[in-house]
C-alpha cells in the first residue's frame, strides 16, 4: 500500500483559513486524484470553525490506482461529493438509495483530514464520477454537489415535460434548476426577490418570472405541480402554497438556518407532499453528469486561486450574497 503525502485547506476555531497537510495510505479500493478544481457552497460555511478540511464539489486528474481498482484509469478527470462510503449491505444500498445508509460516511463528519480543497485526495473508487469530456472541470466542480441535489429531486420524483414547475430563488441551486427543468422541457416558473434577474432567469430558461418583494399573493398562469425552494433563507410558505396545484410536491433544497414553520392545515386540506430531498445517489449523479454534458448546463461561476487568501475572498463573497453563482477554487 502507497503512502502519500499532500496539502490541505480547513477553518479555525475562528473560521480563518489555515494551511495543513495529511498523510494517506492509498488502499486497494482508494484512489489517488490530483484536485485541479472545487466547488464552495453554503454548507462548507457551516464547518468553517469546525476544523475540517473543508470542501465537497471536488475535480481532478487520477495520479494513481489501488491493486484491487477495475472502473478508474491514471489520467481520468473524476469529480466526488457529499457521500464518502456507505456500508453497501443496508436496505437502502441495496435497493439503489445509498445516500439514506444509516452507516454513510459524509462530508463534516468523516475522513475529516481531507476534502475538495487542497492539492490531492485519496478517494474510494466506487464513489468517484467520471466527469464527460464535454463538460470543463471548472464547471463540472459545482455539479458534484448542487447540480447533484436539484437534479436528483427532480429525477426521482416523476417530474416530466408536461408539470409546471416553480423555483424559488436564482442562485448557486436556482440557477442550475432552471436549466436543467428547462431541458427537460418543463413550464419553468421563477420566483426571485429582485426584479433585476428577469432578464437572467429568461435566458437561463424560464418561462415566467415574479418578483415577490413587497408582494402578499401570487396569480400564476397555471399552478404549480412542483416547487423548488433553493434561496439561503426560509420562505414564506403561505405566499408559495396558495399557486400550487392540489397534491403538489414541495422541495425545501435550502440549507439554512433556522426552525421551517409549515401551515400544516394547509397541506392537509390540499394534499401537498413536502420531501426531503438530499444529494443524489450515484446512479442518479451519473445520469445528471451525462445530462448536463448533453445539454450543455453551465453553472455560472467566479474562480479563486487555491490558496489561504483565495478560499478566504471566496467565503467573503459568499458570505455577503454577492457571488453570481458558485464559486470555484482553482489549484495552478
Amino acid at each position: 500500500m502507497a503512502t502519500t503525502k499532500f496539502t490541505v485547506f480547513k477553518g479555525d476555531s475562528n473560521g480563518k483559513i489555515v494551511r495543513d497537510t495529511t498523510e494517506r495510505v492509498i488502499k486497494d479500493d482508494e484512489v489517488l486524484v490530483r484536485i485541479t478544481h472545487s466547488g464552495l457552497c453554503g454548507t462548507d460555511c457551516h464547518f468553517r470553525k469546525a476544523g475540517v478540511v473543508l470542501g465537497h464539489e471536488g475535480v481532478g486528474v487520477v495520479e494513481a490506482v489501488g491493486a484491487g481498482c477495475t472502473k478508474r484509469k491514471v489520467g481520468e478527470v473524476v469529480g466526488w461529493g457529499y457521500v464518502h462510503d456507505t456500508c453497501n449491505a443496508c436496505h437502502q444500498c441495496l435497493s439503489g438509495n445509498e445516500v439514506f445508509c444509516r452507516k454513510a460516511q459524509m462530508f463534516g463528519f468523516a475522513n475529516t483530514d481531507q476534502g475538495s480543497l487542497g492539492t490531492h485526495a485519496v478517494w474510494k473508487e466506487a464513489y468517484l464520477f467520471l466527469i464527460p469530456e464535454a463538460l470543463s472541470p471548472g464547471n463540472a466542480a459545482p455539479l458534484m454537489c448542487g447540480g447533484a441535489t436539484v437534479f436528483g429531486a427532480i429525477y426521482n420524483h416523476g417530474v416530466k415535460s408536461t408539470h409546471t414547475v416553480g423555483v424559488v430563488g436564482i442562485g448557486g441551486l436556482g440557477h442550475l434548476a432552471i436549466q436543467f427543468l428547462a431541458a427537460m422541457g418543463c413550464r419553468v416558473v421563477v420566483f426571485s426577490s429582485t426584479e433585476d434577474k428577469r432578464e437572467e432567469a429568461i435566458r437561463l430558461g424560464a418561462t415566467d418570472f415574479y418578483p415577490t418583494k413587497g408582494v402578499e399573493t401570487l396569480e400564476v398562469e397555471r399552478p404549480l405541480d412542483y416547487l423548488l425552494v433553493t434561496t439561503s433563507y426560509l420562505p414564506n410558505w403561505s405566499l408559495y402554497l396558495d399557486v400550487m396545484e392540489k397534491q403538489g410536491t414541495v422541495f425545501p433544497l435550502t440549507v439554512a438556518n433556522g426552525t421551517m414553520e409549515i401551515p400544516y392545515f394547509t397541506f392537509l386540506q390540499n394534499g401537498l407532499r413536502l420531501v426531503g430531498s438530499v444529494v443524489a445517489t450515484r446512479w442518479v449523479h451519473n445520469e445528471m453528469l451525462q445530462f448536463a454534458a448533453r445539454h450543455k448546463i453551465q453553472a455560472m461561476i467566479e474562480e479563486f486561486p487555491m490558496t489561504e487568501e483565495g478560499i478566504t475572498e471566496a467565503f467573503d463573497k459568499l458570505d455577503a450574497g454577492k457571488l453570481r453563482y458558485r464559486a470555484v477554487l482553482v489549484n495552478n
